[in-house]
């Protein structure tokens, strides 16, 4: 209990300004049964005083104690206010169908895992206290606690706080049945203490025989652990056995087994129903020995054994950390949040404790993310889902008309990232089809395979003609941004196991294959073609080196390696541009050393064909400093549309060395001209895919 004066403070502070957070009962009884209920869980002092804090109404001054709040405290304080959004959703279901998805998005959105004792405590507080609300209030409170509370407890194994929840919410909920089973247990109280003091008194005397330590109690049995039973089994009130059962709390693992032979020595066992869950444990890591014996008198007998600290881990669960913590570290709690982090993606549990069950799932909640629908329906999807994601989650037919959507109210583009807790509607077209650039990685339409899955499945039933075409337009597109042109593709429809270019057209337009892996098999070709024998001899006049002297400026002499000569001045062709990753071939120049062309350049190819012998076979070497290219971006003038461009550039790590810009007349059009620092041509690549996906460009490539 909370000391006198701790609670008049209390009483005192909310008095002079009534809390908001539960304006339909007395906020004093609420918090005084919350705090204790924290305290009996060990908490700590910053779970207590977020507690209190989240109780009293806002503070305006910027001094006020929530402002002023450690950030520990400040987690668990908006934690609380996250969950508020959770109990408004779970009152705006009906039938709970939804209960599940709930649970799910409660422990997605909480930062401070610290935070759900708070809620449970809080929470069976308010249920101490609802006999003073209406039967609508009070139903509606109980409905919330079966739903959520009384699952989430049982699942991280509070059972303290769980059997107390699910009692309360059965009593407001099916008062009828409460009262019959409550009347059925008190007639039949007294002769059934009577059995339980004989039955405790012989197994003690046996205990003490063989040496070992222990504490014996009645264990006590809950109306709706009772009911829920006789529902499974189907049996009426009198045909249960373990309404008579004891507790057997001993030192250690031991001690456990050698209680269980003396037990199942002194009575006969009833061989179905024994479990081992010390060898074995639960999902949420309780630990007992559970066994059923036919006892004094014929009648048949429970009886539980466990260790002290397992008795403290099943009663408080995650709590017990804060009072049975050895030194090292305590793995079982490191499992515990683990698994906590985990339970969300559970189904619905049979069994006495309802709520979450099943094997545990590999994916923790942070790869999940869980999103509303606008009936606040919770759908999860893959870490990094966008909208679209989202859209082919609630029906493939609304994925593929999907034009536009809206998060939170306000429109964002189709590859928009949702994150837990956002309210999503999707505008779709009465008649449409996905697109084929919802497939590109580069274009970031789809996180989730699933998605790409159905998309694909659209574009196979389409007929041949019709993909051959897209895919086409799709690798043309692709090959004229990166100023690659007349490229021979029949060499590397091989490497995608395609018998033609046709069919590799046809894997590009089903997603199989990205336009993008074609051009960087290309390059691939291209560069290992192009390796042409080194000449015997240099013709005069070519400019050395000299030792110490300074450099020419980047791309330097270290980032090529030419075969057959050194001590060269090496320099990049201002015609073509390359940059590393693709395919590159030297020409010896008069008087400037060798100038390095991509071998697809057509001034590079001019000057082979008239002087072959100056050709030298070029490799890239060591890369840094970055390599300059030029970009022309056409895109409809728009605000913004500058910041939007330099920006992607800043993200994707490149660098602007400058830009121009022309107006195409009254067309509302603008052409920029960037010239562009780039780390190599993977850098590149995908930077154009991506200001290509840019609203209101049209066109983003490389220049000629």
């Amino acid at each position: 209990m909370l000391p006198a004066d701790s609670r008049q403070a209390i009483r005192t502070r909310i008095e002079t300004s009534p809390g908001p957070e539960l304006p339909l009962q007395d906020p004093l009884p609420v918090l005084v049964d919350t705090l204790e209920t924290l305290a009996a869980l060990s908490a700590d002092g910053e779970v207590i005083a977020a507690a209190w804090l989240f109780a009293l109404p806002p503070i305006p001054e910027a001094s006020g104690p929530r402002k002023a709040a450690p950030t520990g405290i400040v987690d668990l304080l908006e934690g609380q206010q996250a969950a508020a959004q959770v109990w408004a959703l779970h009152a705006e279901q009906h039938r709970g169908a939804n209960n599940e998805g709930l649970r799910r998005l409660l422990l997605a959105i909480v930062r401070d895992l610290r935070v759900v004792p708070i809620l449970l405590a809080r929470q069976l507080a308010r249920m101490r206290n609802a006999g003073l609300l209406d039967d609508p209030q009070r139903r509606a409170l109980a409905r919330l606690t079966r739903d959520i509370h009384a699952p989430l407890a049982n699942r991280l194994g509070i059972w303290q706080l769980k059997w107390e929840l699910e009692d309360l919410a059965f009593r407001y909920l099916e008062p009828d049945t409460y009262r019959q089973i409550a009347a059925q247990l008190d007639d039949k109280r007294a002769g059934r203490e009577r059995y339980i003091e004989s039955v405790k008194s012989t197994l003690r005397q046996a205990l003490a025989e063989h040496g070992i330590v222990a504490e014996i109690s009645g264990r006590p049995k809950h109306i709706y652990s009772i009911w829920r039973k006789m529902q499974r089994k189907q049996v009426s009130f009198d045909e249960l056995y373990d309404l008579r059962a004891v507790r057997v709390t001993v030192e250690d693992v031991g001690a456990c087994y050698a209680a269980l032979g003396i037990v199942h020595a002194l009575w006969t066992p009833v061989p179905s129903e024994f479990d081992d869950y010390i060898a074995r444990p639960k999902a949420n890591d309780y630990r007992s020995l559970h066994t059923a014996v036919v006892g004094p008198e014929g009648r048949t007998l429970e009886v539980q054994i466990r260790t002290h600290e397992m008795h403290a881990q099943a009663e408080l669960g995650v709590a017990a950390h804060w009072r049975y913590k050895e030194g090292g570290g305590d793995r079982a709690f490191d499992r515990k949040i683990a698994w906590m982090r985990r339970l969300l993606d559970q189904s619905q549990e049979g069994g006495e404790g309802g709520g979450l069950a099943g094997d545990l799932d590999s994916e923790l909640v942070e790869d999940r993310v869980y999103v509303l629908t606008p009936k606040g329906e919770v759908i999860d999807l893959p870490h990094g889902g966008t909208v679209l994601d989202f859209a082919y989650h609630v029906h493939t037919m609304v994925g593929h008309r999907t034009r536009g959507a809206k998060v939170n109210g306000r429109i964002v583009p189709l590859n928009h990232a949702l994150r837990s807790g956002d309210r999503v509607e999707i505008m779709t077209s009465k008649t449409g089809e996905p697109r084929r650039d919802w497939l590109l990685p580069a274009n970031g339409f789809l996180a989730s395979g699933r998605s790409r899955d159905k998309v694909r499945a659209w574009f196979h039933k389409l007929d041949r003609a019709r993909n051959l075409q897209a895919g086409r337009e799709l690798l043309e597109k692709e090959l004229k941004r990166l100023g690659l042109h007349h490229a021979d593709l029949s060499g590397v429809a091989k490497k995608f196991h395609a018998e033609n270019v046709e069919e590799l057209h046809i894997q590009i337009a089903l997603g199989d294959v990205g336009p993008n892996q074609v051009v960087r098999a290309l390059h691939e070709e291209q560069r290992a073609a192009a390796q042409p024998a080194a000449p015997q001899g240099l013709p005069p006049g070519l400019p050395l080196r000299k030792p110490g002297g300074r450099k020419p400026s980047p791309p330097s002499r270290s980032q090529f390696t030419v075969e057959g000569v050194g001590n060269l001045l090496v320099q990049l062709a201002r015609c073509c541009q390359p940059v590393p990753g693709e395919a590159i071939s030297g020409y010896l120049t008069r008087g400037r050393g060798v100038s390095v062309h991509r071998t697809d350049c057509a001034a590079f190819q001019r000057l082979a064909a008239s002087n072959p012998q100056r050709v030298l076979p070029v490799e890239w070497g060591q890369t840094g400093g970055g390599y300059e290219v030029d970009v022309q971006v056409r895109a409809i003038d728009r605000k913004w549309l500058l910041k939007d461009i330099t920006t992607l550039i800043a993200q994707e790590d490149a660098h602007v060395l400058g830009i121009n810009s022309d107006q195409a007349g009254a067309s509302g059009r603008v052409q920029l001209r960037l010239r562009l620092k780039v780390a190599d041509f993977g850098q590149l690549s995908t930077l154009l895919g991506k200001l290509d996906a840019l609203p209101g460009v049209e066109e983003a490539r490389r220049s000629a």
